[in-house]
């Protein structure tokens, strides 16, 4: 009840992302009981109705990442102070998001059903003069067994999913961790200190004393030195503020990730994989959708080349952000530079699997044969599918992005800086990104077509 009250609270916009997952979800069941009906109607052919079904993943796994992203951006989810205190801490809000995830895409399932049946006549007779009978399985009858477990896999792996992302994690190193371990096993001031922490400290963030209780005793035992202490002058208090805000004002450097190295040699491995697909010369046993020509080891490369782009993608935006910075930065790039750092983890990922799935289109559309069967509108679906999510992603980790640094675009609003400047450090970021992502999605394209038009 409780998901259902914020789900119907929540704002337009949210409640747009949620119907797009909806949506996404829909799409990718009604590709599921295309897979079914085919199966049902073609008995005699367990391999093709297996292929089929594993084309399916992909869309799934479009879907299950889109509705990720929106679990993450979702503000009436978001952990706040007070909430634990009625009973909404982290455990139980993760809970909420994924019992949210689950409902939007329960819907999507049950608006694919519908239309599934009503494409094969069962609710108001066969549209469209019959021309879907022949993969929809219209003469034969639907098993509902199997229909509803292929309809339950996007809500229940987007729902596990987003409870696993989501799931309460501490934070803190591991020498903290021993610590308050040790202190609350086996000492009485590990248990003061977490009534302390849980009192009015930690309700009302007040700092607490550097010497611990003894210290505070002593203090609220000296008024008049408490009076002292707690009164400084206004110049050194207004000065001493407006420099932490000057030094607060830009995000910190980040750490460069780490998962660079490896995407390029994953990426490579891939690139070699089609190369030596092409090389063998084997006959298609599992034939690309559309009259795509390839061996079955393509899709492995394929698939390593879309692993490598999203695995490389954070590194990638973060040395994107430090070239940004490079020979003599002014106010601007500096700001754009540091921005594109600290947002690398958050949408470098997504931008690497929009760079994947962009490069694999280019790809099947330079090795399309125009002699052989034309692409079906399942495949299209199946193309539509994926490359929304993959952009819808992008856009919701991007909406992410600009709610995280709230906070530093209003010490810059405070510190003076012009709004223009923030909207030409934004555009700065969006062109520095498209200007290295862009050729080298064009790059890998090619690479990958090249080995099997040659």
């Amino acid at each position: 009840m409780l998901a259902l009250r914020l789900m119907r609270g929540a704002r337009p916009a949210v409640q747009l992302r949620r119907l797009l997952v909806a949506l996404a979800s829909a799409g990718t069941g009604f590709l599921l009981l295309c897979a079914l009906g085919h199966a049902i109607s073609h008995p005699g052919d367990p391999s093709g109705a297996l292929l089929r079904l594993a084309w399916c993943l992909t869309p799934l796994a479009a879907t299950v990442h889109f509705a990720l992203a929106v679990a993450r951006t979702d503000p009436g989810t978001r952990p706040r102070s007070g909430l634990a205190a009625i009973g909404l801490g982290p455990a139980r809000l993760m809970a909420v998001s994924a019992t949210t995830t689950a409902l939007s895409c329960t819907l999507g399932s049950l608006l694919a059903l519908l239309f599934f049946l009503h494409l094969r006549g069962d609710l108001t007779g066969m549209p469209f003069d019959g021309a879907a009978a022949d993969f929809l399985a219209a003469d034969v009858p639907l098993p509902l067994p199997a229909a509803l477990t292929l309809l339950g896999l996007v809500p229940v792996v987007a729902s596990a999913t987003v409870g696993f992302v989501l799931r309460p994690r501490d934070d803190r190193p591991a020498s903290a961790k021993r610590e308050a371990r040790s202190y609350g096993r086996f000492g009485a001031y590990g248990r003061t200190a977490a009534r302390e922490t849980f009192g009015s400290y930690g309700r009302f963030r007040a700092h607490r004393p550097t010497g611990g209780r003894a210290a505070g005793t002593e203090h609220g035992r000296n008024p008049q030195a408490r009076a002292a202490e707690s009164t400084p002058t206004a110049p050194l208090a207004e000065a001493g503020q407006t420099e932490d805000l000057g030094r607060e004002a830009l995000p910190a450097p980040q750490e460069a990730p780490k998962g660079l190295p490896w995407g390029i040699a994953v990426l490579a491995a891939g690139l070699a994989v089609e190369a030596y697909a092409n090389r063998q010369g084997t006959d298609p046993s599992a034939p690309l959708p559309g009259g795509l020509a390839g061996t079955p080891s393509v899709l492995i490369g394929w698939l390593l080349t879309a692993v490598g782009l999203a695995v490389a993608g954070p590194g990638l935006t973060h040395l994107c952000g430090r070239l940004l910075q490079s020979t003599h930065p002014g106010a601007l790039r500096l700001l754009a530079g540091r921005v594109l750092m600290s947002e690398a983890a958050r949408i470098g990922r997504p931008l690497g699997i929009v760079c994947a799935v962009t490069s694999g289109i280019y790809a099947m559309a330079t090795l399309y044969d125009p002699a052989g069967p034309e692409v079906g509108p399942l495949t299209t679906l199946g193309l539509l599918l994926v490359s929304s999510c993959t952009i819808a992603t992008l856009l919701t980790a991007a909406v992410e992005a600009k709610h995280a640094r709230s906070d530093t675009t209003a010490a810059l609003l405070r510190l003076g800086a012009p709004a223009t400047m923030l909207r030409s450090a934004a555009a700065l970021r969006a062109s520095a990104l498209l200007a290295l992502f862009g050729p080298l999605t064009l790059i890998v394209a090619e690479l990958a077509a090249l080995p099997l038009t040659s």
